[in-house]
């Protein structure tokens, strides 16, 4: 029902098992005829053909993209000429190094403090 009245469908998942390929035909589908869609999470997230069909048919008006199934993308790729297709250099989460430092330098002392670092990565979860 959610999708039905989005008009712009922003990912921001984290890659797993369950989410893998989770941007397909059926749920372009779903979304309301001239939606848009910004991927800035993971390519696997997305089916590009189906983002292609959906883009021809138009379904969606246009699709801004930081992350593809194959990184870098190939020169070759429709992406690239595609009219309602921005296609952006993966610099959707840009890092600044003095706070990932700090970050870094606070679980290094929590480490040596005996104490659970944070921000960790659950292997379990995917994320």
């Amino acid at each position: 029902m959610l999708l039905a009245d989005t008009d712009i469908l922003v990912n921001l998942l984290p890659l797993t098992s369950e989410t893998q390929g989770i941007l397909d035909a059926a749920t372009l589908a779903r979304l309301p005829a001239g939606a848009s869609l910004v991927n800035v999470a993971r390519g696997g997230h997305l089916v590009e053909a189906d983002l292609l069909r959906a883009l021809d048919s138009g379904q969606l008006a246009h699709a801004i993209l930081d992350v593809f199934a194959a990184e870098p993308l190939p020169a070759t790729h429709p992406f690239w000429h595609h009219p309602r297709v921005t296609v952006q250099p993966h610099v959707a989460a840009y890092s600044d190094a003095r706070s990932g430092a700090a970050i870094v330098a606070a679980n290094v002392a929590r480490f040596r403090a005996g104490q659970p670092i944070e921000h960790v990565v659950d292997w379990n979860a995917g994320y």
